[in-house]
């Protein structure tokens, strides 16, 4: 059983993203972050990576999380160019200059490691669709390489094949999501040894709730699970993260769902290497973050 949660929204509550991101508008609220770090301790994790947020309360909850047990670590804000994807949880650039001032900025508030934004999201109406256009290559290693020189790790959000091994080959140090991938995004990911946090329950957990089109979610899942059968296959450093925050993610509960899902698509003969392979993990995002 895994005792980290690799990939949370602190300031979300996995219900209603608007309302949790109003409640913290102002100043964090320490009632609600401490709701969402006990449910961790019941749920018995005593680490915590956050994928940051424009209100603060990352940094609240790493203030608060050694009574609850918990090593918490936060980016403090991700990093987003301006006009794309990534405003609900960080900071905008429009070049590389304001991108290492983020980075500077970052570090001068006691961020733990740096976290960027290289695609969009998945579209749960589309099958295939992300949303956003994606950061060219030439960014994300320049990306990449400028957090890497101010001493930092670098959290990835990205999904799309070409955006995988773009990622991976720049020297990211984590890849979060991952969907839509191929053989070839798998194998470069397993080459470089990059982590890949592959958040399935923020698609599995969506699966019966009808709030989008059953069949183009069944789709999504039928392809993530295509991607951690070969990424497990071929041998890349797998961690897991639930997205907790996320609709329908829970934190706490999101944990086990995210280890429970990837255990049912690998196999009850995969179950003791999936273990090891999970705490593999957790062990190099600890280290690295």
């Amino acid at each position: 059983m895994v005792t980290a949660e690799c990939h949370a929204h602190i300031f979300m509550d996995g219900v209603d993203y608007k309302k949790a991101a109003a409640a913290h508008e102002n100043d964090p609220r320490e009632d609600l972050i401490r709701e969402h770090l006990a449910a961790y301790q019941k749920a018995g994790i005593s680490y915590v990576r956050d994928g940051g947020d424009r209100y603060g309360a990352g940094v609240l909850a790493r203030s608060l999380a050694p009574e609850y047990g918990i090593t918490y670590r936060t980016p403090v804000f991700a990093i987003h160019r301006a006009g794309r994807y990534g405003k609900i949880v960080g900071r905008a650039f429009s070049d590389g200059k304001e991108y290492c001032a983020l980075v500077r900025e970052v570090r001068r508030a006691g961020g733990d490691f740096i976290k960027i934004m290289t695609t969009g999201i998945l579209d749960f109406a589309t099958k295939g669709h992300v949303t956003s256009e994606p950061l060219s290559r030439e960014e994300v290693f320049a990306m990449t390489a400028a957090a890497h020189d101010a001493g930092l790790s670098v959290m990835a959000h990205v999904n799309g094949a070409q955006a995988v091994m773009d990622a991976a080959e720049a020297g990211v140090d984590s890849v979060e999501h991952g969907n839509f991938q191929n053989e070839e995004s798998i194998c470069c990911m397993a080459e470089h040894a990059t982590i890949w946090v592959p958040t399935i329950v923020t698609v599995s957990n969506l699966l019966e709730n009808g709030r989008y089109p059953a069949e183009t979610l069944a789709w999504i899942f039928e392809t993530q699970k295509k991607g951690l059968q070969l990424a497990f296959e071929k041998d890349v450093v797998l961690a897991a993260g639930s997205d907790a925050g996320a609709y329908g993610v829970l934190h706490g509960k999101g944990i086990r769902e995210e280890e429970s899902v990837m255990r049912k698509i690998l196999g009850a003969e995969n179950g003791q290497e999936l273990e090891k392979r999970l705490a593999f993990g957790e062990k190099k995002i600890r280290e690295k973050f």
